[in-house]
């Protein structure tokens, strides 16, 4: 699984080359871990640099409410907007993760102030530019 992860584009002839196998049991289990969900698709990865989404921005949502309609109607305008691309519910504080990719300063104070602090139930909004990734299996 580690060669697909890093490159999903080798062709089944490679990735029997690198992990010791034949071609056909190759195949057979990569089709198995298909079927089973471990692997949930391909996708290409997309430099945000090239499509001016340079900017990555780590924000922690603290909510107020607890009322479920007002926290679905919260996780459903923010999973919306086009500049989160990573979205998580966590247990404790804060209550929500996300991995906003936007153009430049400017845009990310544009998406907070016109996006994200009109949203009821926020309550405090975190935001961390990020200096430099170091990994990403994304």
């Amino acid at each position: 699984m580690f060669h697909l992860q890093r490159d999903g584009r080798l062709t089944n002839v490679e990735l029997a080359q690198r992990v010791g196998l034949t071609p056909p049991p190759c195949l057979r289990r990569v089709k198995r871990l298909e079927e089973s969900g471990v692997i949930a698709g391909y996708r290409a990865r997309v430099n945000p640099e090239a499509i001016g989404r340079g900017l990555e921005v780590t924000v922690s949502i603290e909510v107020s409410v607890s009322d479920l309609k007002t926290l679905e109607g919260l996780e459903a305008a923010i999973a919306g907007y086009e500049e989160v691309v990573e979205f998580r519910r966590l247990f404790g504080t804060p209550d929500y993760h996300l991995r906003v990719l936007v153009a430049d300063y400017a845009a990310y104070e544009a998406f907070e102030f016109r996006k994200l602090i009109g949203i009821p139930g926020i309550a405090r909004v975190i935001s961390q530019p990020t200096m430099k990734t170091i990994k990403d299996m994304g």
